[in-house]
């Protein structure tokens, strides 16, 4: 499988062999199911639908109460397209777990996940901005102000991609070649080094 669908449990940290401190992040991956399979020939593209994480029939609309009886499982809360070129191997309501995912005992995986919303920020904290200095010499309330956005004569006009204030976070992050640390399969835990985007709980995808 190219990938599955995971939550993130939280941080802990572990000791190596060689007795340093290791921080790490715990992720709850799997199992899904297999909900629809895209063909090169129906679709145009070749793909693997995955569901996962059960919810009731109340909270799920009827369009996709229909996709998942079609599928022979219960109503999930997320999917997410994987492609993959050997749907032919697999069929509608088969059960992916961690293991098929780590079949091949791949020691680095990439996770991707949605980063923490910040709400909207300033230059500083957005951007790293070091403010226009002391207040000094009349100084007022610019401390913090991101200063010249271009020339005013001409091209009387920002240039996209000037660094301003803005919307800071939520966003699609994708971290990459992040050790595996230990797997705990009958539990469906995958301890890997470092961080991973978004909040305890937050989905995540695991990509090897």
């Amino acid at each position: 499988m190219p990938g599955l669908i995971g939550k993130k449990i939280g941080m802990t940290s572990v000791f190596g062999a060689d007795g340093k401190n290791i921080p790490c992040t715990v992720i709850e991956a799997g199992p899904c199911v297999v909900t629809q399979l895209r063909t090169v020939e129906k679709d145009g593209y070749a793909a693997v639908q995955l569901a996962y994480d059960e919810i009731s029939e109340k909270h799920t609309s009827a369009p996709l109460q229909g996709h998942f009886k079609k599928a022979g499982t219960t109503p999930k809360r997320k999917l997410v397209e994987f492609p993959a070129d050997f749907t032919k191997e697999l069929k509608l309501g088969d059960v992916i777990s961690l293991e098929d995912l780590l079949k091949d005992e791949v020691p680095y995986v990439d996770v991707v996940g949605t980063s923490k919303g910040h709400g909207f920020q300033g230059v500083v904290k957005r951007h790293g901005f070091a403010g226009v200095g002391g207040a000094t010499h009349g100084q007022h309330n610019r401390l913090r102000h991101p200063g010249s956005m271009g020339a005013s004569s001409w091209p009387s006009r920002v240039f996209p991609g000037m660094r301003m204030a803005g919307h800071m976070g939520d966003q699609r992050v994708k971290v990459m070649n992040l050790r595996v640390l230990k797997v705990i399969p009958e539990n469906n835990l995958i301890v890997v080094k470092g961080s991973v985007p978004g909040a305890k709980g937050s989905y995540v995808i695991l990509e090897a």
